[in-house]
């Protein structure tokens, strides 16, 4: 979501400032802006809508210039995307702020502060933080007691990056539910909503945690933590790369993750695969001896992650025979559920900063009503995975495109290792495990036949071009399959789409099928092709027109009313995870032919890291 850059140096800050915002655009925004503190202690702001490169022309026009400020990418919460809403805010020329996060009681805090003769120029709910810190410096206040005093009355979550005219030579961070970084440098330090941000100016970092409070000077660094004492956080080191991401050859980061998923899946699997067995690469204390006494699993997570945890759910069910439930994460943190006996508790994030699902891991591990927690997650640093008991991490690298791929193929990786992981450390079905191994061994190749593909589902998409609905189906775990066909498609080519399992057709979504609704169905030879060609052919009966991804041993026919395009061969276990390549082609193919921001869409942020 929202990305905040700040810095403190002997050097001017501002292209520091920008780049970093340029690498932060991944999150997704609409509208940016910079403050920089002058030699002349004022505090110059510029701010734009639209992308950093308007911010950076009109900085050309106007430069603003200082070794001390903040930075920030907005994503529209409260109040429309508009160059008044966009951040930093500031309060009577003497105090500036960056912040992501929501504040939950700003109403009542504006009011307070109307009430007090304070006028807001904004509709956001970041104005009224940073007129409380104002507020408080007038009362004799120094910066950093003010913004403590200030966030006392704060009801939400929140990352903070502060700047002030009476108080040129500090920054103040701060960080409750939302993540903010620190990066090191020789004489000059840096804030970040992630590592990206400062990966030009150093690769030495450190991860605050939650109620982490700094007062940051050019020659000095104090955190204090929640209940106010100092404290010492680890210094970390990235070995990151140090350059932009290149889409090199490819038209979008997205059309270049689909293709980088052969390798992605293969770096997440090597050295984790053994002969006839998988290697314990689960980290984290006693890990496999908690693995040996579960009974339930309870997987939590949003959107493509959720459907991660579907498919999962069927691989763990059948060959483990261990109960397991998905649920929404911004469902399960506001229900009560009955106490069960161990109970693993899985996350599942790409960005591992996910508010909703580290909401519910908080909520867990405060009522201690699991055995453990275990977080699936593409970021080593990230706060689910320091949050967590347990971790399984997938190594697809830096994803920049806002509708996930390789990510959500290598976990469906990883969740396939764990089925493998829970028998060995039960000591049971070692011929199951033996052939988890021997099928994650074959999928690098049978990714890399599926993306050969490419051509014709490009020309498949030209049907597309002008609908604006589409109905995907699946049986069995081709179901959430379809679930994350729908979704890509609505994300990236904004055209509705709904998924539905194959068998629920009569039961309502008939009623939509005429000739101008296309139907997307996943045909792997499963047990249940024969269930799903007799679907398929009430939709036919209707004059509705079939797209099939389906195995040439299926025997789909094509014809004027059945466009069919062969998959390899897919051993059962495998097929969640090819045939979802098929779709995310189709999705990114037509959003390209309409037009739309396919790396960016509309709306959307690559890390929600707020409720």
């Amino acid at each position: 979501m929202c990305g905040i850059v700040g810095a403190i140096a002997q050097r001017p800050v501002t292209e520091i400032l920008l780049e970093g915002l340029r690498r932060l655009e991944y999150r997704g925004y609409d509208s940016a802006g910079v403050a920089v503190l002058t030699g002349q202690q004022e505090i110059n702001r510029s701010r734009a809508v639209g992308k950093v490169a308007a911010l950076t022309e009109k900085l050309q026009d106007s430069p603003v210039v200082g070794n001390i400020g903040i930075a920030h990418t907005r994503w529209a919460t409260h109040g429309i995307p508009a160059e008044h809403n966009a951040h930093p805010h500031m309060s009577n020329g003497r105090v500036a702020i960056v912040h992501n996060g929501i504040i939950e009681n700003y109403a009542e805090l504006r009011e307070e502060l109307k009430a007090k003769g304070y006028q807001f120029t904004s509709d956001t709910d970041t104005e009224v933080i940073v007129h409380l810190i104002e507020m408080h410096m007038t009362f004799g206040l120094s910066l950093p007691d003010a913004v403590r005093k200030a966030i006392e009355n704060l009801r939400g979550a929140y990352a903070l990056g502060v700047i002030s005219a009476d108080d040129p030579d500090t920054l103040i961070a701060a960080r409750q539910g939302s993540p903010l970084v620190l990066g090191l440098g020789l004489g000059e330090t840096f804030i970040g909503s992630d590592i990206q941000a400062m990966l030009p100016v150093t690769s030495r970092f450190i991860y605050l945690e939650n109620g982490d409070f700094c007062v940051i000077k050019r020659d000095s660094l104090h955190i204090f933590d929640l209940s106010g004492k100092e404290v010492t956080r680890e210094i970390k080191e990235s070995n990151a790369g140090m350059c932009t991401a290149d889409m090199g050859e490819y038209r979008h980061f997205m059309h270049k993750e689909i293709f980088e998923q052969p390798v992605a899946v293969q770096s997440t699997l090597e050295g984790r695969l053994g002969v006839d067995n998988l290697k314990h690469c689960v980290t984290g204390d006693n890990a496999m001896d908690i693995l040996a006494v579960v009974e339930e699993i309870q997987i939590i997570a949003c959107g493509t992650s959720y459907h991660a945890g579907l498919i999962a759910s069927y691989w763990l069910e059948e060959m483990t025979n261990i109960p397991c439930s998905v649920e929404v994460a911004s469902e399960f943190r506001y229900r009560r559920r009955p106490p069960r006996d161990n109970v693993l508790f899985v996350t599942l994030s790409q960005s591992g900063e996910t508010a909703d699902t580290l909401a519910a891991l908080e909520k867990v591990k405060q009522d201690g009503s699991m055995l453990a927690t275990l977080t699936i997650c593409n970021v080593a640093e990230s706060s689910l995975t320091r949050e967590s008991d347990l971790s399984l991490m997938t190594l697809a690298g830096p994803e920049i495109g806002v509708a996930s791929t390789k990510a959500f193929t290598t976990q469906l990786v990883v969740l396939l290792m764990l089925v493998g992981l829970l028998l060995q450390a039960k000591g049971e079905s070692p011929e199951t495990v033996k052939a988890i191994v021997e099928n994650l061994k074959k999928l690098p190749i049978l990714l890399e036949q599926a993306l050969e593909k490419d051509k014709a589902i490009e020309h498949m998409a030209e049907d597309f071009i002008e609908k604006h609905n589409a109905l995907f189906l699946g049986r069995g775990d081709q179901y959430p399959v379809a679930m994350e066909g729908a979704l890509k498609l609505k994300e990236i080519s904004y055209i509705h789409a709904e998924a539905y399992p194959a068998g629920e057709l009569k039961h309502g979504p008939l009623a939509l099928v005429d000739n101008e609704m296309p139907i997307i169905a996943v045909a792997p030879n499963t047990g249940l092709i024969e269930k799903l060609k007799s679907n398929l052919e009430e939709v036919r009966s209707r004059g509705g027109k079939l797209y099939l991804f389906a195995d040439k041993a299926a025997a789909m026919q094509a014809d004027d009313d059945c466009y069919v395009i062969e998959m390899p061969e897919v051993p059962e276990i495998l097929a969640p995870i090819v045939y979802t390549i098929p779709l995310q082609l189709l999705s990114y193919y037509t959003a390209v032919f309409k037009g739309t921001d396919v790396d960016k869409p509309r709306n959307l942020a690559k890390s929600v890291t707020v409720e």
